[in-house]
Formats: C-alpha cells, structure tokens, sequence
C-alpha cells in the first residue's frame, strides 16, 4: 500500500478496511461523512464506495470516491462494475480515476436492476464479466485490483470449483486481492480459504464482515447473495425487533467474535461492510484492540 497503509497496521499486523454506499439523500449524505471522520483515525488500509444495482448510483459513486480523495487521507478504492455501460465508457471512468489520484479500484461484474431471480446478461458492447473488467484496468494503469469471491458458493455457481477458477481468472487478469461476501462461520472461510491455497492462490482473501442490525434486511440480503445465516444467529436476535439498541450490541458482539476465531485462524485483515454508520465498526474493532489512539502513536513513530 504506500506509507499510509504501512501506518495502518499495527504492530501484531492487524489492517482494517471499510465499505460505504453512496448517499441518495441531503441526510445521507451528512451520515456519510460524519462516519468517515469518526472512522479516519483507526487509519483505514482503505474505504470502498459501492455501485447500487445496474449502475444505478455511478455519479454519486465517482463525486463520492473524488470527496474522499480532496478531503481526506484514507485511500479510496472504487468500486467498478460492468453493466449497463460500454467499454469506453468504463475505460473513460478508469482513466477519470487515475487523473484524481485514485489507485484502487474493486472490479465487479455486478448485477442489473432486473436479474434478481433471472440470469445475468453482459452488455452489449461492454465488459463481459469481472475478469475482463479486471484486464481492462491492468491495461490502463498500475491499479491496485480488488475482486470479490463467495466463501459459500455463488447463487448462480454450479459448484465451489467453478468459483475458484473464477477467482484464478480475475487474479490471471490482474486482481491483487479478493474481498469475500459475508458469511458468520469461520469454518466456511477456513474451507474457502484451504481451497483456493490448493488451487495456487496466493493473493490476500479478506474476509467481508457484515454490520447489518436488522436481521430482517439482512436475512434478505443473504437470501440475494447465498449466504447462510446459522441457526444460532436466528436465536440470537430473536424477540429483538423493537429493541434497536439491544441488537446493536448484539451485532457487534457476533461481529468480533467472529473476528477473532479467523484471526486465531492466521487471518490478519478485515473489510467491514458499515452501512454507511460508524457506530457498529467503531465498537468491532475495539473489540478487536483496534484503537485510533494506538494507530495515531504507531503512524507518530513511523
């Protein structure tokens, strides 16, 4: 990463990384930055800005990544999918990065707004999927490429094999590191993880932590994604409907537990998908030990 990164970490090697979502609103978009600046001090690796469904929110994506590049310190990575545009015109976004100093982007195929439940369908004219996405960036610049991969077997997979030759594919094209989907046991990591060393892949799999506190929204995101949700967590959120509070704490519990089984499992980074709040993140990685007064003295030292 650059001297930032280096700072990032601390001394035990621990580095963590955060996703937003670009703001739809006014509101928002306050939200939005106020958890940035709460979250700035941990000294991210870096924070990723999402694309919604077929593109949708593009503009505030790109003004978004350009507001964290002229305002703050943390490395930006942008997320960058491949629907509903042509290649020149991803190309004129790749190159529009490189111009504001962006040098992480987080290649995607993604999805149209209407494949839920339907098959996905390349555009005409346009990237095919996320591993020609990922070429199309090494072509362009000296980008640091992140890609995703499924622990657990993507929706539309035949079988676990055929998604780690996905993930050969994207890292053939480029890709330097692959961000997991959430998931909340560590053995379907570890098993994801064993796997992907066996088939001779060498580049960082991060695991994606999910701070999603309302188990409805979050049993429907995993119902879209494939991601199991064990029986314990139904348990541990039950009857907590109308108690935000305490559902909080629980997530954020769930959360560093889990953490900490992968980081007793050799596991030393960690992307946490926010929700655009600081609140659950800022608790998980005290949790963790990950403090801004410790990385600000370590960043003094450095």
């Amino acid at each position: 990463m650059g001297e930032h990164g280096q700072a990032a970490r601390k001394p035990d090697g621990l580095s963590v990384s955060f996703e937003f979502f670009p703001p739809k609103t006014d509101a928002m978009e306050s939200t939005l930055w106020e958890s940035i600046s709460r979250l700035e001090p941990l000294r991210p690796d870096f924070v990723s800005v999402t694309y919604g469904a077929g593109g949708s929110t593009r503009d505030r994506t790109h003004r978004t990544v350009h507001r964290i590049v002229e305002e703050t310190s943390i490395p930006p990575a942008a997320h960058l999918t491949c629907v509903n545009a042509s290649k020149a015109e991803v190309d004129g976004v790749i190159r529009d990065y490189w111009k504001s100093g962006v040098r992480h982007i987080v290649a995607l195929r993604g999805d149209p707004p209407d494949a839920i439940g339907g098959s996905y369908v390349p555009p005409a004219g346009g990237y095919a999927n996320a591993a020609e996405l990922a070429r199309g960036i090494s072509d362009i610049g000296d980008f640091e490429i992140s890609v995703g991969c499924y622990p657990e077997t993507h929706p539309e997979s035949p079988n676990a094999g055929f998604d780690i030759d996905l993930l050969k594919a994207k890292i053939d094209a480029g890709a330097t590191r692959a961000i997991t989907q959430f998931f909340f046991d560590a053995d379907v990591y570890f098993r994801f993880r064993d796997r992907a060393r066996a088939a001779g892949i060498t580049i960082p799999i991060v695991p994606g932590i999910m701070l999603q506190p309302n188990f409805k929204g979050l049993k429907r995101i995993a119902g879209l994604c494939g991601a199991s949700l064990p029986k314990w967590l139904h348990e541990a959120y039950e009857g907590l409907d109308e108690d935000a509070g305490t559902r909080q704490l629980v997530t954020a519990h769930v959360a560093a537990k889990l953490c900490g089984k992968l980081r007793n499992g050799g596991v030393d980074g960690f992307h946490f998908y926010t929700l655009n709040r600081a609140e659950l993140a800022l608790s998980t990685c005290q949790l963790l030990g990950v403090k801004a007064g410790d990385r600000e003295l370590q960043a003094v030292a450095s």
